[in-house]
């Protein structure tokens, strides 16, 4: 071979492979991106969701209690307020306060610009953030099993106890993971955590989504609001959308293009069933309590 072509090969070699090796990562990385683009689609979906709850526990309970009519409560709690019993009227009064509060500091501790610019604020806000969390857990605790009367039968409120168990766990195991500087582990508890802070609402959308496609009640029965598919819906307010979040970091994790697909699918599914159910309960369990009697 002539030098110079020898030359120019030797320089094309390493070239060639650098544009293989481009071309071989550009489906990993359009794979990576949609995955990414369908974890904040739902993301967005949710966080719009959960505002729409927070206006509705604001305009429907907060303008009963104002306006001295608290017994308007039980229009949607069955014994949400019970006359002379002052020390849970308050703490259920200052539940649905928490449950306000919430979901607006969970909102802005997921701005990516709130961590980066006022990381002070970003810190603050997720330590009220746990400390209402805890608290709501051990109100929905006691409203259970100490005053009683909730709706539902015993596989439920297991259900929502093994919820208010699990964002203790959560809220101790995010704290832990800041405190000792280990941000990456931080961010994905304080994910797990806002997902089971999120249960009460995965359920009313859940059982919402569950009516729209049944059209109507499937698999329990409405007047007693008992049956096996609300005991499911009961576990799974908390378990499914765990389980989805874990498939999303475990796909971010690795390399298989498959299981990218895999969580992006599952996401943008989970996208569609969060809005069918967000509407649903806006339309037919939120705006009709906000209306004038």
């Amino acid at each position: 071979m002539h030098p110079t072509a020898a030359r120019q090969a030797h320089v094309a070699t390493p070239a060639a492979a650098t544009r293989a090796a481009s071309s071989q990562g550009r489906p990993a990385l359009a794979a990576i991106r949609l995955l990414r683009g369908a974890a904040a689609l739902w993301l967005c979906i949710a966080v719009a969701g959960q505002l729409l709850f927070a206006a509705y526990v604001a305009g429907f309970y907060g303008r009963a209690t104002l306006a001295g009519t608290p017994e308007r409560w039980n229009r949607v709690l069955a014994h949400g307020y019970v006359a002379g019993d002052h020390v849970f009227n308050a703490v259920l009064a200052l539940h649905l306060l928490l449950a306000v509060v919430i979901v607006l500091a969970g909102a802005a501790q997921l701005l990516p610009a709130l961590r980066r610019h006022a990381p002070a604020v970003h810190r603050w806000n997720g330590r009220a953030y746990m400390l209402c969390a805890i608290a709501l857990s051990l109100g929905g605790l006691a409203m259970i099993w100490v005053r009683g009367g909730a709706a539902g039968d015993l596989g439920q409120h297991l259900g929502t106890s093994f919820n208010a168990l699990l964002i203790v766990v959560f809220v101790a195991m995010a704290w832990r993971s800041a405190r000792s500087g280990r941000l990456a582990a931080h961010r994905r508890w304080a994910l797990r955590l806002f997902l089971a802070v999120s249960g009460v609402w995965f359920f009313r959308v859940g059982l919402m989504f569950w009516l729209a496609i049944n059209q109507g009640p499937a698999g329990f029965d409405p007047d007693r609001f008992v049956g096996p598919a609300l005991t499911t819906l009961a576990f799974a307010q908390t378990l499914l959308p765990l389980a989805v979040l874990e498939l999303y970091l475990r796909a971010l994790d690795s390399r298989r293009r498959a299981l990218h697909w895999l969580a992006a699918s599952t996401l943008a599914l989970m996208s569609l069933a969060t809005l069918i159910g967000t509407v649903a309960a806006a339309a037919g369990m939120w705006w009709p309590m906000l209306r004038p009697a």
